[in-house]
């Protein structure tokens, strides 16, 4: 899997794009086809305490995998994320299974 960063609004430093990548990593476990992972960070409006945005796309085979999460900062969002991924990516296995099961 290959990913990809974007920033908005700020410049991220190297120990949080490590930490994503390692939270993004494990999510092979659960599929091991993904392709792609697109990472946006954003910061919103200074002003507000849950302002750290987190948009995740992973594409997968005939599909692409969307999470969004705001939250105060992007570790927690990026703890979220992932295990709303990791769900998807369960639904997303199953709907396989069950295509292959009915041909």
């Amino acid at each position: 899997m290959t990913i990809d960063f974007q920033n908005t609004n700020f410049k991220a430093d190297h120990k949080l794009l490590t930490f994503i990548e390692q939270k993004l990593e494990k999510l092979d476990h659960f599929y091991d086809k993904i392709i792609q992972a697109v990472v946006y960070l954003k910061v919103e409006k200074a002003d507000d305490k849950d302002n750290k945005v987190l948009e995740i796309k992973l594409n997968v085979p005939s599909q692409s995998l969307f999470v969004s999460h705001k939250d105060k900062t992007f570790e927690a969002a990026t703890d979220i994320a992932v295990e709303a991924l990791k769900s998807q990516l369960v639904k997303y296995k199953d709907s396989l299974k069950s295509r292959s099961a009915n041909n």
